[in-house]
């Protein structure tokens, strides 16, 4: 079994850029576009043009009020692309499931990232994971899909989120997974009302005391189109502003529909944030 470690995919300083590849009929942005082979791997040459630097590929849209996909359905949507998308392209590979059959196949095919929206809560059986090299994103959502903004209630949603790391990275890490191997997400939008997501964004350095790279989806999501009054197409801007804010607060992983114009503005960004080291490069 081939797997490639962090250190491929997450070395050095800079942040990386996630590009999202909806396998699904019902995703909230752009479901049903991907659905077919020739569609998808059409879309990931795009997004390796445009700057990707790992796709993030999903066959379950976790949307506000979605009804989870059977396992083979989530299966036969996801496995056929990425077997097909490790042969033909050299770019890392996460995939989006809370299914452990389905991680343990994407792990078979030496994917690098998995990215699961439930932090590992629905596995029986962590063993498989411990004994793998692949990394992991650990996401907060209160709630599952189809309930989650029902019950967005929190004291204290920025102390419920960090109590909800500290326990999740402790349970992993009595599992066998090493703590090195962990990222974070905050999960803007997964049970979470705007006030809530705009506290988080605004105190996502608390985060950084977990020690863990944290990962930021904030794209063309709903936070944005209630405060600007856009509609799913037209949130690119609010979306780009969100990208700048997350990488001043510490984000090292952005995860993006709109590859290009968020490569240029996070190169642009990281280089005002980092402006010694540009113009040692420079000279």
């Amino acid at each position: 079994m081939e797997t490639r470690s962090k250190t491929h995919w997450l070395a050095g300083e800079q942040p990386r850029l996630m590009a999202i590849l909806n396998l699904t009929p019902d995703s909230f942005s752009d479901g049903g576009q991907y659905c077919n082979m020739d569609s998808a791997l059409y879309r990931v040459q795009q997004m390796i043009q445009e700057g990707a630097d790992i796709i993030d590929a999903g066959g379950e849209s976790t949307r506000p009020g979605a009804k989870p996909p059977s396992t083979q359905q989530e299966m036969d949507r996801v496995l056929p692309v990425l077997e097909q998308i490790k042969k033909r392209f050299d770019i890392a590979l996460s995939i989006d499931s809370s299914n452990p059959q389905l991680m343990q196949a994407a792990i078979d095919l030496g994917v690098d990232l998995i990215n699961d929206v439930r932090a590992l809560q629905g596995l029986q059986n962590m063993d498989f994971l411990a004994s793998a090299s692949v990394d992991i994103c650990l996401m907060h959502m209160q709630g599952q899909p189809d309930n989650m903004q029902k019950q967005a209630n929190y004291d204290d949603v920025l102390l419920s989120v960090s109590q909800f790391f500290e326990q999740r990275i402790a349970f992993c890490v009595q599992a066998g997974i090493d703590k090195k191997r962990l990222l974070i997400d905050p999960g803007f939008g997964f049970g979470k009302t705007l006030k809530h997501n705009l506290i988080l964004l605004n105190r996502l350095d608390t985060f950084q005391t977990f020690g863990c790279p944290v990962l930021v989806g904030t794209s063309r999501k709903s936070m944005i189109g209630t405060l600007l009054d856009k509609p799913v197409n037209e949130r690119l801007y609010g979306s780009l502003s969100t990208l700048v804010l997350a990488l001043s607060k510490g984000a090292r992983v952005l995860r993006v529909h709109d590859v290009k114009e968020s490569r240029e503005v996070m190169d642009m960004a990281w280089a005002v944030l980092n402006e010694n080291d540009e113009l040692r490069k420079a000279k």
